[in-house]
């Protein structure tokens, strides 16, 4: 782990906190109304010239598949962020290229999922498995199928991943994570420690994170809603990363901690200075271009079986 940040690291913390603080502006980009009205305005996304792109209808919601060929030679299932109440937008689709780039082109599943307030919990979950099973279905195999996700939809990887071990569906064979909310209790010793250097939810209970909409009248002690209360016997290798200030480090931390006692292979990794989602940076600063570099050696990892990773 690199003990400097980056003029270039440093830069990008400093623009996210003055985005995520500016008066009037800043409260509407912590509570995701910002970035929400902008992802109403955005053009067609452009993909990749060498990739294909479609999308898939489902019953209640859409996914979007991005394949290199015909091969099927794996797949992640990408979960997106957003506290549960963005939708799947441009910026997520940039980091479903990139997930394809550093794979060494798997196929890359977007899933679409409901988002609250008007589709609480369970339907991201509901969502989540369904698209899992539509993976197993199109006959990938098993040994290279991954799930990733950042943020909330870091959470809700960890709880898909809960969901098909509980529930007898074959475990995918690696789960990345990048800044997972998984306590939506909001317990963890960082949601004070960090509540004041936090450059993009610090300093404000008024931001997505303290928002309930999304399990409403659910028990967030659920393991299904907060993944840290889980249990991680029989779980994959996983790669965890999170941000050294976010108010969200322990919840990466604490599901590590409880993975590593229940025997799960995982690399945890905190990024020194760096913010909550600065993956999201793509490879304009060199710690999101390390962390994305790391998610491919991570893969390559597991689908190789090679033991000079974690």
């Amino acid at each position: 782990m690199n003990q400097e940040v980056s003029i270039r690291g440093r830069t990008a913390r400093k623009m996210v906190k003055m985005a995520n603080h500016m008066p009037i502006i800043g409260h509407k980009a912590q509570t995701g109304e910002l970035r929400e009205k902008m992802s109403l305005r955005e053009k067609e996304w452009e993909c990749p010239e060498h990739l294909k792109f479609e999308v898939i209808d489902m019953h209640l919601f859409k996914m979007e598949l991005l394949v290199s060929d015909d091969t099927k030679k794996g797949i992640i299932l990408h979960v997106h962020g957003g506290g549960y109440y963005g939708k799947l937008h441009n910026a997520y689709r940039d980091m479903a290229a990139l997930y394809n780039e550093v794979s060494g082109g798997l196929d890359i599943l977007s899933v679409d999922y409901r988002v609250a307030p008007e589709h609480p919990y369970p339907a991201a979950l509901e969502d989540a498995v369904k698209s899992y099973e539509w993976i197993l279905e199109q006959g990938y195999p098993a040994e290279k199928i991954f799930i990733a996700g950042d943020s909330a939809g870091g959470g809700l990887t960890l709880a898909l991943g809960l969901y098909l071990r509980d529930h007898g569906i074959h475990m995918p064979a690696g789960i990345i994570t990048m800044s997972a909310w998984t306590d939506l209790t909001k317990s963890g010793e960082s949601y004070q420690e960090n509540f004041d250097i936090d450059p993009k939810f610090g300093g404000s209970t008024d931001s997505l994170v303290f928002k309930d909409g999304y399990y409403k009248e659910s028990d967030p002690e659920d393991p299904y809603i907060s993944p840290v209360k889980g249990d991680y016997h029989g779980f994959p290798p996983m790669l965890l990363q999170v941000g050294e200030y976010e108010m969200l480090l322990s919840d990466t931390l604490s599901v590590a901690e409880k993975a590593k006692a229940c025997g799960v292979v995982l690399k945890e990794h905190v990024y020194t200075g760096m913010f909550h989602d600065f993956q999201m940076g793509l490879t304009r600063y060199p710690e999101a271009k390390e962390a994305w570099v790391e998610v491919g050696r991570f893969i390559r990892y597991v689908i190789n079986h090679k033991e000079d990773f974690i």
